[in-house]
């Protein structure tokens, strides 16, 4: 179970780099300001700094689920790493499904974007707790 819940775990970080990368790196191409249902050139270029700022907590949420991972692994069970571990990876991938969750309150038109961010950190944060 374990190694099961490190996957889905790291498979959600991966993601969070990934939108990391579109909003804070490739915001202003067409490709990507389209994929996030914004309007026109000079709309994205309106949002930019909205969106590389929000691409950052995307990228800390990954980060604290790699570091949180690595700090599990390096630990025996029940040892102060093992424990702090899941602590870090339960918190990081539970902020990623509230913002999830937060999205859908944005409205209808959210709920597949919600649903991509907030699968990954519902069923990793689930076996985690079991794992």
């Amino acid at each position: 179970m374990p190694i099961i819940a490190t996957a889905v775990a790291a498979l959600a970080a991966l993601l969070h780099v990934y939108i990391f990368v579109m909003e804070s790196i490739q915001w202003t191409r067409p490709r990507v300001w389209r994929r996030f249902g914004v309007a026109d050139q000079a709309a994205a270029d309106v949002t930019k700094p909205m969106a590389y700022n929000q691409g950052f907590y995307n990228l800390f949420l990954a980060i604290g689920v790699v570091i949180g991972l690595a700090l599990f692994w390096a630990g025996d069970a029940g040892t102060t790493a093992e424990v702090a571990g899941r602590a870090l990876v339960l918190f990081s991938l539970g902020s990623m499904l509230a913002a999830a969750l937060v999205l859908v309150t944005s409205g209808a038109k959210y709920l597949r974007p919600a649903a991509i961010q907030g699968t990954l950190p519902l069923i990793g944060f689930v076996l985690f707790l079991f794992a």
